[in-house]
């Protein structure tokens, strides 16, 4: 293709009939005001989509125009120009054909930036336009800092020696702090765990490495090996950050901070604990600026959900949400908490950490090192007179206790347990030494949940079951199995070549009716456990997890590997 030439915007969104005079001498005297892009403005002003300019630009230049959410780069391509360039010219490789590489412009009318990409890939260039916050959004996914945090380790290897260094300078606590090596370093850490949609990072030594991984979606994924010689300047920092004791090698130390990653807060709960090799430090990463999710916007079974809503708005009563660590049990009590925040409502929390922050609602941090344990603060939260209560965990027998005797006395109470699924819940209590009749009378639901990875839907694909699977799925979905259409994702740069792009949550619910309570007062175990299967009728949370194994939301893999952390 020829050197583009230079188009007026203003004059092309006229001429296409997608911008009125008005319209345009308004966004033209914002220009001048402000000093933005027109494109931009016109958007922000919702006078035209981000579609519109560029599906107008393409049609004036006689070009094509690239859906990228539908768009399946190839790395090898992509790769061919450095980020910073991508990220500066606002362009991206997409394909080559006929020995011309196809170049994906947010302004294909940019002379200055065709001529620099000319003289940097040293090819011909086919031209495509694109949209910029889809250009963005594909940058951030395929252009994996790998090497770049390989490269920092390798600098702060170099730092350190082969010999005992004074930490001071290294660990920022002195002027020019943000050109510590290890400073930068962790600094590309986090920002590359955000762009990955990590939850945690795991900064592991071991006896010839120190391993950096991420878990995304639930699985652990290996960022990238250094010289093990970095594990303590890196823990140091982080002690620094927390806040935490750094000649405190032999102990295991929780703490927390916050640090800003490309403008978004984000709070960090750390824990470090001593093992052979060194300290190892794990990391979770919560994004304040995400926000809540609704309960509407969790994925349950309209039978849960109107059940769940039904019981947490009820004067009394505790409701229960139970399941492993990371299964998203407090996502869905603070979905519940936001639907309940109301002037009319006094709710107080009492957690270890407080993750999410809700205005309106008092939340209390607990403290174990100065005796603010859980139980002396429900205690103290009960003579605040509170209408909801929410505990963090139900994590031993006088913690239980208070919150059970709170139901009873007029309050609402949500809180946490972990056992495998509902049934086994009541039974828990019961063995942590809670007496059979608080049990009863204060046990309003338990909700089960589970996280299942989703299928990336740029690389969804369909897929015929293995005869193992087959006969899992029959289970449930008897002699309709092969009547059904499974889906699995092949790979793509949109979701990291998994297949798998965000989680959802599977579910299953008990509720205390009269006959359970009866059930659960009495000291037949097993009549209890007969009842609830019954009242149940096999709506568990591997009947949920097969219901989006069927939608094409998850694979049978997926669904078979949450089933067996609950199933013998």
């Amino acid at each position: 293709m020829a050197r583009p030439e230079k188009i007026r915007l203003g004059d092309l969104l006229i001429q296409q009939g997608l911008l009125t005079d008005e319209q345009l001498k308004f966004a033209l005297d914002e220009q001048k005001r402000s000093g933005r892009k027109l494109g931009r403005i016109v958007v922000e002003s919702s006078f035209v989509t981000e579609e519109g300019i560029s599906q107008a630009l393409a049609k004036q230049l006689r070009i094509s125009f690239v859906d990228l959410k539908n768009f399946n780069p190839k790395p090898e391509f992509i790769r061919l120009l450095p980020e910073a360039q991508a990220r500066r010219f606002r362009a991206i490789v997409l394909d080559e054909s006929g020995g011309k590489l196809r170049i994906g412009f947010v302004d294909p009318t940019d002379l200055q930036a065709y001529d620099e990409l000319a003289r940097i890939l040293r090819r011909e260039l086919d031209l495509a336009v694109v949209t910029e916050t889809q250009l963005l959004a594909l940058i951030d996914r395929v252009y994996r800092r790998t090497e770049e945090i390989s490269g920092l380790a390798k600098e702060l290897t170099a730092e350190l020696g082969d010999v005992p260094v004074e930490f001071g300078d290294l660990l920022g606590v002195t002027a020019g702090a943000e050109e510590a090596p290890v400073v930068k370093l962790l600094q590309t850490v986090f920002e590359e765990a955000m762009r990955t949609r990590a939850s945690d990072i795991h900064i592991e030594p071991q006896e010839q490495a120190l391993r950096i991984r991420f878990r995304i979606d639930g699985v652990l994924h290996i960022q990238t090996e250094a010289d093990a010689k970095i594990a303590s300047a890196m823990a140091l920092r982080l002690k620094l950050m927390s806040g935490l004791d750094i000649s405190e090698k032999r102990l295991p130390q929780d703490g927390r901070f916050a640090i800003k990653v490309r403008n978004n807060p984000v709070d960090v709960r750390i824990s470090t604990m001593p093992t052979q090799y060194g300290e190892s430090v794990v990391m979770r990463l919560l994004n304040q600026s995400t926000g809540l999710l609704g309960l509407d916007r969790l994925n349950m079974p309209a039978r849960v959900l109107d059940r769940l809503r039904n019981c947490v708005r009820r004067p009394s009563g505790m409701v229960l949400v139970t399941g492993p660590t990371g299964s998203g049990k407090t996502t869905t009590l603070y979905a519940a908490l936001a639907e309940l925040n109301s002037t009319e409502k006094k709710i107080i929390t009492v957690e270890d950490p407080v993750e999410y922050r809700l205005p309106g609602i008092n939340q209390v941090q607990v403290h174990e090192k100065i005796d603010l344990s859980f139980e002396r603060v429900l205690r103290s939260a009960l003579r605040q007179d509170p209408d909801i209560v929410l505990v963090g965990e139900m994590r031993d027998q006088t913690t239980a206790e208070i919150g059970m005797r709170a139901a009873i006395t007029g309050h609402m109470v949500l809180s946490t347990l972990h056992t495998n699924d509902v049934i086994a819940t009541p039974i828990r209590l019961l063995d942590m030494g809670v007496p059979r009749y608080m049990v009863a009378l204060s046990l309003q639901m338990v909700l089960a949940q589970r996280l299942v990875r989703v299928v990336c839907e740029n690389c969804t694909e369909p897929y015929a079951p293995a005869p193992h699977e087959r006969e899992w799925l029959r289970f449930e979905l008897g002699d309709k199995v092969d009547a059904q259409r499974y889906a699995k994702g092949a790979g793509c740069a949109h979701c990291g070549g998994s297949g798998y792009q965000g989680r959802t949550g599977v579910y299953e619910m008990l509720e205390m009716t009269n006959e359970l309570v009866e059930a659960i007062n009495s000291d037949d175990t097993g009549a209890f456990v007969q009842a609830a299967r019954q009242q149940m009728a096999g709506d568990t949370l591997r009947r949920d997890a097969v219901r989006l194994v069927v939608q094409g939301r998850t694979t049978i893999d997926e669904a078979m590997r949450i089933s067996n952390q609950f199933e013998d």
